[in-house]
């Protein structure tokens, strides 16, 4: 079976789908689509209908991103730079859009998990790399959104363990009803909550102005003698508003809620209404941060998120910390539903588990256990006395920029295989960008390394590393460009009746042909990998037993 013949794309008679359950209606928290409701949108009203039932997936994906790592990442930036680094979540949008688009449209077309078409078109070796690092990065990301629950109920003068053990009762409770419908309803409705950030924003009214010119001025405080330190933080930044386990949640929740690429318009509308969500919420915590310790001894010295309460309820009064209290537990549990979920599918996907939330819990049995497991597991490591959680974070923020470099360039590869995504397969310009992007990921991933393993790494040094990776950039682009120009021209993609066209069965696709630069390419990232884990987990390991 071949996905394109001569100048004509042929609809696969067979989709690659492998639970049952992800065939069906569309039932989203805001409406329902039947599944042989074939007819044309037209008009206002049935096109907003249809809008509301899909909303789900990148609403959900992008506020999730917005949890407890964020608001200590864009508070560290508020404290100790006002809004002088805003500029960063400008950029990162066409970032966010371009990565997020590729795994909904694999999703829509192929209804495979991003694990598993990992493991299909390149071999063991990285689809159980792909599935161990996710787990492990999951896991200790899970332990992070605990912390920032613990830190909520601290201020809101809640017990530690209970609120907990009530906050892991809650996560799991809301997948374990067998409706798809009632968790994305309970989601949206968390969704909805974040907002708490935007009336907190009013109550401490930073300048307006001000963050209207830093949101388009790049800036780099303290100048040259502070480079290091920043540089770090705006890699945190984008390290934590890109993440790996974003990747492979979206298209999993895509392919759950038995999205097509029919509604492919619609999904990317959700999507862009999760991004204007997400930096909206990010840009007003930078900023009613920033108005918060402006002028006071703790501008400058972030601690911890427990501080940045402290600070806001210092100056806007008690109600003030208590949004914000209530602000940081909500995206924590968002955090942690979405975290969780994307190791669920991901395993399930792999192994050939049933892994849908349609399902009870009778009905996929294992896909549940993985996700009450890490749940509980995250929420006993925090309540054990001595845990090393600040430790936990770190190791998170640097796994997360060692491994984000990897994720992105197989999500490349696997929008650019004609087998798996046939007419749906990326354009010259998203390829031109996208490889600009993990070029840009992979110099920050070496910086972050570096810095750990190195943290009294020069501000010369960094900008060696950088001029090193950009020379490499060239090199690069300048081999891909030759090789165009060499290559026989190929036959343009046919992109008519794509609305249409699945992915044909797995077992029915060849494996790529892996060309000499693409082997080179994949056994240098291979290395890469595992030399900078092994040496940030020894780095982490070493700071553990100092302490």
């Amino acid at each position: 079976m071949t996905s394109l013949i001569s100048d004509k794309t042929i609809p696969a008679p067979r989709s690659a789908v492998l639970d049952d359950a992800h065939v069906g209606d569309i039932r989203g928290a805001l409406g329902t689509i039947k599944h042989d409701d074939t007819g044309e949108r037209r008009g206002l009203s049935a096109k907003l209908k249809t809008l509301l039932a899909i909303v789900g997936p990148g609403l959900i994906v992008m506020v999730g991103d917005n949890d407890a790592g964020a608001f200590a990442t864009y508070g560290q930036a508020g404290q100790n730079y006002g809004t002088q680094l805003l500029w960063t979540l400008l950029l990162l949008v066409p970032v966010l859009y371009v990565n997020q688009e590729m795994v909904l449209r694999l999703g829509a077309v192929t209804g495979v998990g991003h694990a598993r078409l990992i493991l299909e078109r390149f071999g063991k070796f990285w689809g159980a790399f792909s599935v161990i690092d996710l787990f492990l990065l999951n896991a200790l990301t899970l332990v992070t959104e605990f912390i920032g629950i613990t830190m909520a109920a601290d201020y809101l003068g809640l017990p530690k363990t209970a609120s907990v053990i009530l906050a892991a009762a809650v996560i799991i409770a809301s997948a374990f009803t067998g409706s798809f419908r009632r968790f994305e309803r309970i989601a949206v409705a968390l969704c909805a909550a974040s907002l708490l950030l935007v009336p907190l924003y009013f109550l401490l009214h930073p300048k307006t102005s001000q963050m209207a010119h830093d949101f388009v001025t790049p800036v780099i405080p303290g100048g040259s003698g502070e480079l290091a330190t920043v540089m770090l933080l705006i890699i945190g930044i984008v390290g934590t508003t890109v993440a790996p386990w974003q990747l492979f949640f979206q298209q999993s929740y895509v392919i759950d809620k038995r999205i097509t690429p029919r509604f492919m318009k619609y999904e990317k509308v959700d999507l862009w209404i999760g991004i204007a969500v997400v930096v909206i919420g990010a840009a007003a915590l930078m900023g009613l941060v920033a108005a918060a310790f402006a002028g006071t001894k703790g501008f400058g010295n972030f601690t911890d998120t427990a501080g940045l309460i402290n600070g806001i309820a210092a100056k806007a009064g008690k109600v003030a910390g208590v949004l914000f209290a209530i602000a940081l537990l909500d995206a924590s549990i968002i955090g942690a539903f979405a975290v969780s979920l994307s190791t669920a599918y991901a395993i399930g996907d792999v192994f050939g588990m049933k892994h849908s939330l349609h399902r009870g819990i009778k009905g996929a049995k294992g896909f549940y256990a993985v996700y009450a497991g890490l749940v509980a597991a995250a929420a006993t490591i925090v309540l054990i006395p001595g845990s090393p959680l600040g430790l936990l974070t770190q190791g998170v923020q640097t796994l997360a920029g060692v491994l984000l470099p990897s994720a992105s360039v197989f999500l490349l590869l696997l929008c650019n295989d004609k087998q798996v995504l046939g007419p749906w397969v990326n354009g010259p310009k998203t390829n031109a960008f996208t490889a600009a992007v993990v070029g840009v990921l992979v110099s920050l991933s070496i910086i972050l390394t570096a810095s750990v393993l190195f943290p009294d790494i020069s501000a010369a040094a960094i900008l060696d590393i950088m001029a090193g990776c950009g020379v490499a950039g060239v090199l690069a682009a300048g081999y891909a460009f030759t090789r165009r120009r060499t290559a026989t021209k190929e036959d343009p993609i046919d992109r008519t009746g794509r609305d249409s066209w699945r992915m044909p069965p797995l077992e029915t696709l060849t494996r790529p042909i892996m060309s000499t630069g693409r082997k080179i390419g994949m056994g240098a990232l291979r290395t890469y990998l595992l030399v900078a884990a092994v040496l940030v987990v020894i780095k982490i390991v070493q700071v553990a037993l100092g302490n």
